[in-house]
């Protein structure tokens, strides 16, 4: 299964329940950036569910007839400004990243976190110069929390699973950028039985409770 690295450490745990729920079935991930795995998936990489970050690139999918049934929205997720435990350069809003001295990282601008951070400081009018642009968000994530930079703009999940070493700070215009996660069956699954099974299971009210306590959205 193919899914969106923000949701690595959901899908774990969901996985996991599915495979305790189902005996003899094995779930087996592969996390990355969502535009990484559509085109992986496109260029017919064997896989049988994909979750996205964002519905253009589940479109990319099932556009190329990856797809199997009608992709369906089970969380939403939103931006938010991590930085330090105790926000030592008193970061308040996307104004502040433009402050001298300040480093901040972002997504690459063709993955899903990228592509909201775009919308979200346009609808700020912010213009940012970030010491890099990364691959997917665990890896903007892992810059700062590593001490090379002083904020990353990351999805509020993510900042919430190293709550004990960088704090969320939330800001306005991340509502202009908030990104649906669609997942579906894959045309050419292995086992579509199973894999239109999962896609259930993870909508399913116990599924959503672990999605919505590491700080998802219900659609």
């Amino acid at each position: 299964m193919l899914a969106a690295a923000s949701l690595t450490g959901t899908f774990t745990q969901i996985g996991k329940d599915f495979e305790a729920a189902h005996p003899g079935v094995k779930v087996t991930f592969s996390f990355g950036a969502s535009s990484t795995l559509a085109q992986q998936i496109i260029q017919g990489a064997p896989a049988d569910v994909f979750a996205s970050a964002a519905p253009t690139n589940m479109k990319q999918v099932t556009d190329a007839g990856d797809g199997s049934g009608t992709p369906v929205t089970f969380v939403r997720n939103q931006l938010v400004i991590a930085v330090p435990k105790g926000n030592p350069k008193g970061i308040t809003s996307l104004a502040d990243l433009t402050k001298p001295g300040v480093k901040v990282v972002e997504c690459a601008a063709q993955v899903p976190c990228g592509a909201a951070a775009t919308k979200a400081l346009a609808a700020a009018n912010v213009k940012l110069t970030p010491v890099s642009l990364e691959a997917d968000v665990k890896s903007t994530l892992a810059k700062l929390t590593l001490g090379e930079a002083d904020a990353a703009l990351v999805y509020r999940t993510d900042a919430l699973s190293v709550k004990d070493k960088a704090d969320g700070v939330e800001f306005p215009e991340s509502a202009q950028a908030i990104n649906d996660y669609p997942i579906a069956a894959l045309a050419h699954s292995g086992n579509l039985t199973a894999a239109q099974a999962f896609v259930e299971f993870v909508q399913s009210a116990p599924e959503i409770s672990v999605l919505t306590a590491a700080g998802f959205q219900k659609p």
